[in-house]
């Protein structure tokens, strides 16, 4: 049995914000636990790609301050050039342009994972125990028992960061209240319905061809595609959203029809590609589970459930579901992340 002051759930931004904060505070006497077998959660960057969180905006300054702090670079969107809009199968493209005055969004240099990675080396990887999957948290007097797949630990306090949808999973003894119960079952993971896409090239075709990479479908198998070029123009590569109902046809053709669709609307040269790879994280079981809906309104976060302590006042919930502030977004995640860290360091 391992005993420590205490446990973050989850290796995701929101937790690794959590353990940053406690690092710099001067508190050593922490574990993360992390089911997957690789830190990051909803972060994962593969091939130069980001195939989940991405973006972020000038109003998102908890990002900002976390990158500056952390010496990461940030760089804006790509889209210059014509970008497409399919909205029906019936009519040729329209081609737009965006206002050059208009700020886009915002991309980490090095990809989202270069600042989980940042916030991991600062906090000791020894710190974070990966493939350690919480199945129950039971309230003993002036501690809490937590077993797990590999082994049990006690804590004075627990932070939970992953989705609350998926911690329902977990076995609380005593029970937790039945609402929060009920809005943890009912709160929406973000990215759980979402099937990404990237593709790298040798050069960067669109560009050459006057286009931004942007393509918006109000039909078509790919919802959204963007440039997703790295910082010093050496890599090449779109990235963007896939129809969910391509969910429902084989790998092959799925990957088949995504490409008919992007030859259609940018050209022959895409399928002049390096690499293919697809994202379908409903199939990630630590972010998504069986009764997926997809949600085209941004769904409430921040339930007031969230904010309170259980378990004797030694659980409290985190990330970015929870989180009043960018509920959802990194920006969220990081937020909550940070008053976590305060919650258990002063009370």
């Amino acid at each position: 049995m391992s005993k420590k002051k205490y446990i973050i759930i989850g290796a995701g931004l929101s937790g690794l914000t959590t353990a940053y904060m406690l690092h710099k505070s001067g508190e050593s006497d922490f574990l993360i636990l992390e089911s997957r077998d690789r830190i990051g959660g909803r972060i994962l960057t593969d091939n130069g790609i980001d195939f989940g969180a991405t973006w972020f905006h000038d109003h998102h300054q908890n990002v900002t301050a976390l990158l500056d702090e952390l010496k990461i670079e940030k760089f804006h969107q790509y889209s210059k050039g014509k970008s497409v809009l399919v909205y029906s199968t019936m009519s040729p493209a329209h081609y737009f342009e965006n206002d050059p005055n208009s700020p886009s969004a915002y991309r980490i240099a090095g990809g989202s994972t270069a600042m989980i990675e940042a916030l991991s080396k600062k906090i000791n990887k020894d710190r974070i125990k990966t493939g350690v999957s919480v199945l129950e948290i039971k309230n003993n007097k002036n501690h809490l028992v937590i077993n797990t797949n590999n082994g049990v630990y006690t804590t004075e306090k627990a932070i939970i960061t992953i989705p609350p949808r998926i911690a329902t999973r977990i076995n609380f003894l005593p029970e937790l209240p039945n609402t929060l119960h009920k809005t943890m079952e009912q709160t929406h993971t973000w990215m759980s319905n979402a099937i990404k896409v990237g593709l790298t090239f040798k050069t960067p075709f669109w560009k050459n061809k006057n286009l931004s990479g942007t393509l918006i479908g109000q039909v078509g198998v790919v919802t959204e595609l963007y440039d997703h070029s790295d910082v010093n123009n050496k890599t090449f590569s779109l990235m963007g959203f896939v129809n969910e109902g391509m969910r429902d046809v084989s790998a092959e053709e799925r990957k088949k029809r995504i490409l008919d669709h992007l030859q259609k609307y940018l050209g022959d040269e895409v399928l002049d590609y390096l690499t293919y790879e697809e994202k379908d994280w409903s199939q990630d079981r630590d972010t998504s589970c069986d009764k997926i809906k997809s949600i085209y309104m941004s769904p409430r976060y921040g339930d007031p459930e969230f904010s309170n302590a259980y378990l004797g006042g030694k659980l409290i919930f985190s990330g970015a579901e929870t989180s009043t502030v960018y509920g959802g977004y990194m920006d969220g995640a990081i937020y909550s992340g940070l008053l976590a860290a305060e919650k258990v360091l002063n009370n």
